[in-house]
């Protein structure tokens, strides 16, 4: 395009690149002789890598973290001034922006109440996981200690997270994991481990129940779930699904984690994804679209009976919640989060999602209806999956290979767009959705012309397959 930016050559940066850096899920034997992709600069929802190619990014950063977009120069300023005023203290005290952020956060989560700042998703989980296991011992003589998790869900790639992960292809390898996560049934109706059933919602949440009544219920202490499973094939949860868990949670004394590291801040066209259920969780985990990637921040947040537990005479040294994330306490994390959040509301691109999530949505029911190879559309939002399969009949789904290679496609149309991969053996079959919460109607359908060129090619031209 025509204001596509001019970089000068940056061979010397991909050589520095190839020679030194280790990159996230990659197999670094392919850059032998091929070049690693480097990204140089991004606005709204185009990024442009070292070579000069200019992409639209339908996946936020590659990972569901960019929903404000690229280039947002009020954020930058915003952190900018902060780190100039005061950068980093540790967070047994407080700053500004933290301070602040943590109360407009709070306006947006009735009924939650406390705010612990960290950096990642993964060290989020982690610290509700230790929220989990000190409540076990302070309140029920340690008993109460194990963690239920989601086949399929995904909550990072700590050894603790990896041991509540419900992607075996990600935990491969890994072991031996810590003892106390246990698996419970996924809930993707279109993959029923029950075949045909009525209330598939209310049948996968009583079978969470099955579980904690065979480990025994004075010996779970909480159960940890995405709103949406992300990873693990973008699956919406069926009818009457959550308000039969939240019933089971508090029948049997269990605390509710919600993990919001993708579906949080306006990806589903709520502030969170939980917020579409009616549902009151114990503890939300956050972070990617927090602060849109410019910053690093994750928050663990509670309700105040949480919070609570951990409040004590002083003189117990024992007593208080026993942890520490160092980068906890870098201002830039709020201080951006502030930003984001203020351009989410003026912008009004919540509605935007819904808006834009809906076309989505019909866009890809249209690609369904013209490609067989398309066997279960779903999503939430600006959050969307196409199931790929090999025969509709038997819902056999198409090789992992075959989905990577109608990505290569949609990236040859000038999109980036995602998929499962590596996380479920068998079932690495759904490409994901997940671009800006700007993103514009005739970008959506750019994507799904994309898609829909890139399907006939793979899977329908003379000899695909």
């Amino acid at each position: 395009m025509d204001d596509a930016p001019r970089h000068n050559d940056l061979s010397h940066v991909i050589a520095a690149d190839r020679a030194h850096v280790w990159h996230h899920l990659s197999q670094h034997k392919t850059y032998e002789t091929t070049d690693p992709r480097v990204i140089v600069e991004g606005r709204g929802l185009r990024v442009w890598d070292a070579t000069g190619r200019e992409t639209l990014d339908a996946v936020s950063g590659g990972v569901w973290t960019v929903n404000v977009g690229y280039g947002r120069e009020t954020i930058a300023d915003a952190v900018r001034d902060q780190l100039v005023r005061m950068n980093f203290f540790a967070g047994a005290a407080g700053s500004i922006p933290g301070a602040q952020f943590a109360e407009r956060l709070i306006e947006k989560m009735p009924g939650m109440s406390r705010v612990y700042y960290s950096n990642s998703g993964s060290e989020a989980n982690e610290k509700a996981y230790k929220i989990v296991r000190q409540i076990a011992h302070r309140q029920h003589g340690g008993r109460k200690w194990k963690i239920l998790y989601r086949e399929r869900d995904y909550h990072g790639t700590t050894i603790a997270t990896l041991a509540s992960g419900g992607q075996e292809e990600r935990r491969a390898m890994y072991g031996p994991f810590p003892p106390g996560f246990i698996p419970v049934p996924h809930c993707l109706e279109y993959r029923s481990q029950w075949g045909e059933v009525a209330d598939y919602g209310l049948r996968a949440a009583d079978a969470i129940e099955e579980v904690i009544l065979r480990e025994g219920p004075d010996t779970v202490g909480a159960i940890i779930l995405e709103p949406v499973t992300a990873g693990g094939g973008v699956i919406t949860p069926p009818e009457g699904y959550w308000p039969r868990v939240q019933e089971i949670c508090r029948k049997y004394g269990l605390l509710l984690i919600i993990d919001e590291v993708v579906c949080g801040v306006g990806r589903t066209g709520t502030w969170f994804g939980y917020q579409h259920f009616g549902i009151q969780p114990d503890i939300v985990t956050m972070a990617k679209g927090v602060a849109s990637g410019y910053a690093a921040i994750s928050c663990t947040v509670t309700t105040e009976a949480v919070f609570d537990m951990f409040k004590d005479d002083p003189g117990d040294p024992l007593s208080y919640f026993r942890d520490i994330s160092t980068f906890g306490g870098c201002t830039a994390g709020p201080a951006a989060a502030l930003e984001n959040m203020r351009i989410i509301e003026d912008e009004g691109l919540l509605d935007n999602c819904t808006a834009m999530g809906a076309r989505l949505m019909d866009n890809l029911r249209a690609l369904q209806a013209r490609h067989p190879v398309i066997g279960d559309v779903r999503g939430k939002g600006l959050f969307c999956g196409a199931e790929l399969v090999a025969d509709r009949a038997t819902r056999a789904p198409l090789p992992e290979a075959q989905v990577a290679a109608v990505l290569g496609a949609v990236m040859k149309r000038g999109v980036q767009i995602g998929m499962t991969n590596r996380s479920i053996p068998g079932l690495n079959n759904t490409l994901c959705l997940s671009p800006a919460l700007m993103v514009s109607a005739d970008q959506i359908d750019q994507i799904t012309s994309a898609i829909d060129e890139a399907l006939g090619e793979i899977c329908e031209s003379p000899g695909a397959g």
